[in-house]
């Protein structure tokens, strides 16, 4: 596992940008943390080292979005957070959005664990003090990890 100090939001998007130089269609990538700890701007930072073009913000209350980037290819977007349990929501919510042909981020994973596959990535955004976070950032598999800091 990998932990890289983050202490601004650029630097919190620049790892999102070495994740996403990694991972392929089809990989699922799960982002956890608190409130507030930076989750959509890691992924507005994978999502704009994708090619998405637009605005990247959190899908909270659309349960998620699909962007297309400029060269075809599918991103997207969940956040999960204001789902209690998949039990109570309609079978196939998440189809959609995790497809073979899309790289998949998803926020607040947890309430969904028996809905997803393997991740490729699992990160977890930990506040330290101020505006400073701990990214740790495991992968599956041998791929290459990003640098830390």
């Amino acid at each position: 596992m990998s932990a890289i100090r983050s202490t601004s939001a650029a630097d919190t998007e620049r790892v999102g940008a070495e994740v996403a130089a990694r991972v392929v269609a089809g990989d699922l990538v799960l982002v956890t943390g608190q409130l507030g700890a930076g989750k959509t701007t890691f992924v507005r930072g994978a999502c704009r080292a994708l090619g998405v073009q637009g605005p990247v913000v959190s899908p909270t209350f659309t349960i998620g979005r699909r962007y297309r980037t400029g060269d075809g290819r599918m991103v997207s977007h969940l956040d999960l957070y204001r789902l209690a349990d998949m039990g109570s929501e309609e079978d196939g919510l998440l189809d959609d959005y995790l497809t073979a042909d899309a790289i998949a981020f998803v926020e607040w994973p947890a309430v969904a664990n028996a809905e997803l596959r393997e991740p490729a990535v699992r990160v977890e955004i930990l506040h330290a003090g101020s505006d400073a976070r701990d990214l740790c950032v495991e992968w599956r598999g041998e791929r290459t990890k990003p640098a830390a800091q």
